[in-house]
């Protein structure tokens, strides 16, 4: 006569699978942390890579691909060389071009908070001329006050970048809120939120035109022109820019497009992303070797109930079952805890730095599978050789 087969139900399975973690809770926290770890490194990675190439691609999509800057280099003091009085208008006559602003850095001309401060501590503070239509053509926007219009830009009134303003302690601005520019008080009419585009600007100090003829001697030189092409046409319109801006010398002028550095960080961020993935991959392969000593030790602690078992007529399938579920659901909490935690860290660098938080919904299932193929991966050669174990061979042993 036959002994009767044995059978185990998948929920007989997750019971006897689990008996160790329930029992050994603490071993089985420590276990799991490691792939907690390299799964959690692994969706933040990719949450807060996301979110912050989100945050860059909006940014030069609300900004466009099409402003492009024409400077002529800068000299031995650091400022801007002169391009020529002709430039402007030269430019603006160019096929596609939808708009020219001006800028001219005033070289010797400083600010400062008060006429209290010592002359070297400018702070980095330039002074620069500017148009009327810099705030349009670099579609730019106010923080505080308003910026400079027809009027304003002839009477001693500066509008002050993001930077400059930080570095000048100024916060608030009123009637009575002044700078020492250049010899002069200025009052601030405002101050511009960043330009990302434009970082020159945010460390500047603006002035009208006007103002900068009659009491800094301006000669009507440009140093650094903005220009706000067609879209279809932006490599058109570069290619005419040089010759048309210095026709007597087109290598000495310079052409670039801004947004081609936040294209370039994005591209940076991709390739932090990959070590960092890297990193994270190495932390869970990590924590599957964890799982897999942990099993091993297990394996030898319980032999008497292995030898038990099958005396009592579990399969070698059975036991290999048993430790191989202990395994699975090992590695399943650890990887959705580290989904978990991946997810509170990027939303909450997302919310400190102003992004939208951006979680890939391949990481949220990806996460806890590939955590599930690590456990079982880490948990088959502890499983096979509880199976081999002999009944009288565990028994005696144990």
């Amino acid at each position: 006569m036959n002994p009767p087969t044995s059978c185990v139900r998948v929920s007989d399975l997750l019971l006897i699978g689990t008996l160790g973690l329930r029992t050994r809770r603490l071993r089985a926290v420590l276990s799991g942390l490691g792939i907690a770890i390299g799964i959690a490194a692994i969706v933040a990675v990719a949450g807060v890579t996301g979110s912050s190439q989100a945050a860059l691609l909006a940014q030069i999509d609300r900004l466009g691909t099409n402003l492009l800057t024409v400077t002529s280099g800068t000299g031995f003091s650091g400022t801007e060389r002169e391009l020529p009085a002709e430039a402007t208008p030269m430019l603006r006559r160019i096929d596609g071009v939808l708009g020219v602003a001006p800028t001219a850095q005033l070289a010797g001309q400083n600010v400062y908070r008060n006429r209290l401060v010592p002359t070297g501590q400018t702070g980095g503070v330039a002074v620069r001329a500017a148009d009327v239509s810099l705030l349009a053509t670099l579609d730019g926007r106010i923080r505080l006050g308003r910026f400079l219009d027809t009027a304003a830009a002839a009477y001693p009134v500066t509008v002050l970048g993001h930077d400059a303003a930080a570095t000048l302690g100024i916060t608030a601005i009123d009637s009575g809120t002044r700078v020492w520019l250049g010899g002069h008080w200025f009052t601030v009419g405002g101050v511009l939120e960043p330009f990302p585009f434009a970082p020159e600007v945010d460390g500047s100090a603006l002035i009208g035109f006007p103002v900068a003829e009659s009491m800094f001697a301006y000669d009507g030189h440009p140093s650094r022109l903005y220009v706000r092409a067609q879209q279809e046409r932006v490599a058109e319109v570069a290619a005419l820019l040089g010759a048309t801006a210095n026709p007597a010398g087109p290598d000495q002028v310079d052409v670039s497009r801004p947004s081609d550095a936040l294209t370039a960080r994005v591209a940076v961020a991709q390739s932090a992303a990959t070590l960092f993935l890297g990193l994270g991959a190495i932390a869970l392969l990590v924590g599957g070797i964890g799982i897999g000593n942990i099993m091993v030790i297990s394996v030898l602690e319980r032999r008497r109930e292995i030898g038990l078992r099958r005396a009592l007529g579990a399969t070698k399938g059975h036991v290999a079952g048993q430790f191989l579920a202990e395994s699975l659901v090992l590695s399943a909490l650890g990887g959705a805890a580290g989904v978990l935690i991946g997810c509170a860290v990027t939303v909450g660098l997302s919310t400190a730095r102003g992004w939208s938080a951006q979680i890939p919904v391949e990481a949220l299932w990806g996460g806890p599978v590939v955590a599930v193929v690590v456990g079982a991966i880490a948990g088959l050669y502890p499983a096979l050789r509880a199976a081999r174990l002999a009944p009288a061979e565990a028994l005696r042993s144990a």
